[in-house]
């Protein structure tokens, strides 16, 4: 039964390729319903924001790490926006935020596009002549990217199925060390980390992948080496699309802001550090960041709201401007960080925590 499931599980995530990732435990729910990547048809190509918010009833079998592959979301993603309820036992009759509201990261909308704050991919198909513009959106795993340049443009050299996992010395060592050995290399199955499909960055000499995994409940978490971990059943619906040489960017944006019918929304995420790690936001480094992506445009932000939309950083879409334009405009609450100091004051650094 899945409630006597243990609730702690060892993840230490992958590197492939003569890399890989350590076996991590299997958890096989009773019943699961697969996950499913969400497809969104967008009107025009100028369209940034797409879905719309959900919410479920639980019943008494559901986790949280069941809805989340169901509904096609991290397991941080779903726990995060619904504080205080245990996600190993919610209990039946518990009404659940369902986060499906995005959106789109800035950039180009081709290939493939991970956000690693978001812990998300989007991949943007081409469309076909006098079709309908896609973007098919899935939670992901991320981890270290230790690469000389951990940021930036690469492409998919390679894709394999059944891949054959062979862990690293280090990682041989490590587990030998804790008493858990491990074999030369794990054929394809059940207890191979890399799931049962690949594809090959040419980023780090080809060393990092984005492939399927062997513990779905580690979707959406900071547990890999660098490889990018996706559910089974999404990793097996992408990797048919993917032809090689697709482009991949890998970007690091843990605020996003869009307009819509002159409201400004913000959607905040975490941001992550160089091992991949979510850590808690500055709320200063934040405002800059928002100020930043506002631009020129006049706009009347509410200040204080959107300060705690900054540090909840739940990836729930707010409105936290309008357009200065606006007639029925309401007095913008002043931003404390941009009122002059007091004589006598020094002002603080904006330096993270």
């Amino acid at each position: 039964m899945k409630r006597t499931l243990v609730r702690e599980i060892l993840t230490r995530g992958c590197r492939a390729g003569g890399t890989a990732a350590v076996l991590a435990g299997l958890l096989t729910f009773a019943g699961v319903q697969r996950a499913h990547a969400t497809l969104y048809t967008l009107k025009s190509p100028t369209d940034v924001v797409l879905g719309e918010d959900k919410s479920v009833v639980t019943v008494y079998e559901d986790t949280l790490y069941d809805l989340a592959r169901k509904f096609s979301l991290g397991s941080e993603e779903l726990i995060r926006v619904n504080p205080g309820i245990d996600p190993w036992l919610p209990g039946a009759g518990k009404t659940l935020v369902v986060p499906d509201r995005h959106i789109l990261p800035p950039g180009p909308h081709e290939g493939i596009v991970v956000n690693l704050p978001e812990h998300r991919l989007y991949y943007y198909p081409k469309p076909k002549r006098g079709g309908p513009i896609e973007v098919i959106t899935y939670p992901v795993s991320i981890g270290k990217m230790d690469w000389r340049t951990p940021l930036g443009i690469t492409h998919v050299i390679g894709k394999q199925k059944n891949p054959v996992w062979y862990p690293p010395a280090s990682v041989r060592k490590e587990h030998l060390e804790a008493g858990d050995p491990l074999p030369a290399s794990v054929p394809s199955g059940p207890d191979n980390p890399l799931g049962l499909f690949a594809m090959r960055l040419a980023a780090g000499n080809g060393t990092y992948l984005i492939h399927g995994t062997n513990n779905p409940i580690a979707v959406g978490l900071a547990v890999t080496h660098g490889c990018i971990r996706m559910y089974p059943d999404d990793v097996a619906a992408l990797f048919p699309l993917i032809p090689v040489g697709t482009v991949v960017r890998l970007i690091n944006e843990p605020i996003k802001v869009a307009w819509l019918d002159g409201e400004l929304l913000l959607e905040a995420h975490p941001p992550v550090d160089a091992q991949g790690q979510s850590f808690e936001p500055n709320i200063d480094q934040f405002a800059d960041m928002l100020r930043g992506a506002v631009g020129e445009t006049t706009v009347a932000i509410h200040w204080d709201y959107a300060r705690e939309v900054l540090q909840k950083a739940d990836g729930v879409l707010a409105t936290v401007a309008l357009e200065a334009d606006d007639p029925n405009l309401p007095p913008p609450a002043a931003d404390p960080a941009s009122a002059p100091a007091p004589p006598g004051d020094v002002p603080t650094s904006g330096a993270g925590r």
